[in-house]
């Protein structure tokens, strides 16, 4: 009886040359330690260095400047530069096109966030921001504990918070979050919590950031957002 032979076929590499080469040169440049403004070597000493044709090295400078990595300069050529990475981030921080796991996590990274600023809060919160906190809360309607979520109270009053923490990159990642965040509360992908908890409230939250401690304000934060959590676990 005939039996069939096996055939094994080679994997096929997925990395295209220029994929490559602009790994490569990330790697070269990292290795002679170049510094923002620093002039990157031409493309010729390029082509030698990494074997590979002027058009590859055209191919692999184009993404590296795409990404915000390098920039060309007049009578320099092209330099290293401090990308704008929340630029780059925000062009694919769209609810629309991220799938529902990766959607979820970035629900997750929110709460993180906020539990996690006590300390920065605490560090340089002044006596006229928790005024400003006050002026906030006073603007929303009342049992605003017995509501889940509602997106112009969130950006009113949490954007504030990441204000006060003065780390500008951590507020352009909060505003970039928001938007996520209200979509994925909205969308339902997380549970429906038919019961919810009544949860510490923003003027509660002033409170402790006006009285308390950075610990008793992440217990705080912590219940704020219970309800998220619960429809984050109980799946």
């Amino acid at each position: 009886m005939n039996q069939k032979k096996q055939v094994f076929i080679e994997s096929i590499e997925q990395k295209t040359l220029v994929d490559k080469v602009e790994h490569n040169l990330v790697e070269l440049l990292q290795k002679q330690q170049l510094r923002v403004g620093d002039a990157i070597p031409k493309e010729i000493e390029l082509c030698t260095m990494l074997g590979v044709s002027r058009t590859v090295v055209r191919e692999a400078i184009l993404r590296l400047r795409m990404m915000g990595l390098i920039d060309t300069k007049k009578k320099k050529g092209s330099v290293i530069t401090s990308p704008d990475l929340f630029g780059i981030l925000s062009k694919s921080m769209n609810p629309h096109i991220l799938d529902p796991d990766t959607l979820k996590e970035v629900f997750e990274i929110r709460l993180v966030l906020e539990i996690g600023m006590a300390d920065l809060l605490f560090y340089r919160i002044t006596k006229e921001d928790i005024a400003d906190l006050r002026n906030i809360v006073g603007n929303e309607p009342s049992g605003t504990q017995y509501h889940i979520f509602n997106i112009d109270h969130e950006i009113a009053f949490h954007g504030r918070l990441y204000e006060i923490t003065g780390n500008e990159t951590l507020k352009k990642f909060q505003k970039m979050l928001l938007p996520v965040f209200d979509y994925v509360h909205n969308s339902g992908l997380l549970k429906k919590t038919a019961m919810l908890k009544t949860f510490i409230s923003h003027n509660e939250l002033i409170d402790i950031l006006e009285h308390g401690t950075p610990e008793q304000f992440r217990n705080g934060m912590r219940a704020h957002l219970e309800n998220h959590f619960s429809r984050l676990f109980e799946q």
